[in-house]
């Protein structure tokens, strides 16, 4: 499908004049085989947050433009490169107006990469009355080459297992399911760092020593025969652990790309190895961080903790602690 245009694809009858595209976040829980060692590279786990968010909105103008708010510029020239392969891959070359209302966090954890070229390329379908799937307009922006849980956060939301991409395209989604409404996901931000990405991350992979084939069977085990039961079945004390023990080999696996840790930044490593100390949570970090989360049972637990690890001073000065609800949809468009 990579090789066909936008515009031989089916059309819908209704036009819209202007629409809004509101993307969620991801977190991503880690890899289950990096190197491929049991036949296939990479696989995710991955968690929909209803937190920091994308908001873009698209309209027919006079000629092009993006407006960015306060916090979003940074996203312009990556706008326009979408912007510009949109049209290019679907015929459709009349001027647009391009509104940044906000973007997730560069480089953190979230996913903005991705959640950012599917906003766009949604609404620029919905404006033009294309039908496209969100893995098509993934494989044209060439977004999800090593995971695809962002690509699935966008279009379903939830919690997230893939199978690592394939030949021709994003991963395929092996299993989803709703994350409790009751549990609740503590974001350890640190606005001052940023994760490996682009070419420094292809060549801090490339470096890394193979994983063996008994350490990617170990953690997909933990998927198959905890981590997703225990989700199903809403049992905490096994999801927790089960999250916390992937995180623990995930990280030791990538800790050479990362002075020799499991976390990209010192501060938040502190907090939430404090949290795992002390508290029954699933913790870790977000793809290559610096974000690191603390998921509880229930709002009032996390509340204590946040509480309790400032107070024991575990907090730096230049992090955020955040409360998040895990998010059980995807993007939402607004006409």
């Amino acid at each position: 499908m990579f090789g066909m245009k936008l515009s031989e694809l089916s059309v819908q009858p209704s036009v819209a004049a202007q629409v809004t595209v509101a993307a969620p976040a991801r977190l991503h829980l880690g890899f289950i085989d990096p190197d491929g060692s049991l036949g296939r590279r990479f696989g995710s786990l991955g968690l929909t947050i209803d937190g920091p968010g994308t908001r873009v909105a698209l309209r027919q103008a006079a000629h092009d433009s993006v407006d960015a708010e306060p916090g979003t510029e940074q996203d312009v020239d990556r706008v326009r490169e979408h912007v510009r392969t949109l049209k290019r891959l679907s015929g459709r070359d009349a001027p647009l107006a391009v509104h940044l209302r906000e973007v997730l966090p560069p480089h953190a954890g979230f996913g903005s990469g991705t959640q950012l070229a599917l906003a766009l390329g949604r609404g620029f379908a919905s404006l033009h009355g294309i039908d496209v799937t969100t893995t098509d307009l993934a494989r044209a922006l060439g977004r999800g080459k090593r995971s695809g849980v962002g690509v699935a956060a966008f279009d379903r939301g939830g919690f997230l297992l893939d199978a690592g991409p394939g030949r021709d395209g994003p991963a395929p989604l092996l299993a989803r399911a709703d994350f409790p409404e009751s549990w609740r996901v503590l974001l350890v931000l640190d606005p001052r760092g940023a994760g490996l990405h682009g070419e420094d991350e292809g060549r801090a992979i490339a470096q890394l020593q193979p994983m063996e084939q008994a350490t990617a069977a170990h953690l997909a085990h933990l998927v198959l025969m905890q981590i997703l039961p225990a989700l199903h079945e809403t049992d905490f004390a096994r999801f927790a652990h089960g999250i916390s023990e992937l995180q623990r080999v995930i990280g030791a696996h990538f800790a050479p790309a990362q002075h020799a840790s499991a976390y990209t930044s010192r501060a938040v490593a502190q907090v939430v190895e404090w949290l795992g100390t002390n508290f029954d949570a699933a913790v870790g970090q977000s793809s290559w961080g610096p974000t690191g989360f603390a998921i509880f049972a229930s709002q009032a637990d996390a509340d204590r903790a946040v509480d309790r690890a400032r107070a024991a001073g575990q907090v730096a000065a230049q992090l955020a602690l955040r409360i998040v609800k895990g998010r059980n949809h995807g993007a939402l468009l607004t006409r």
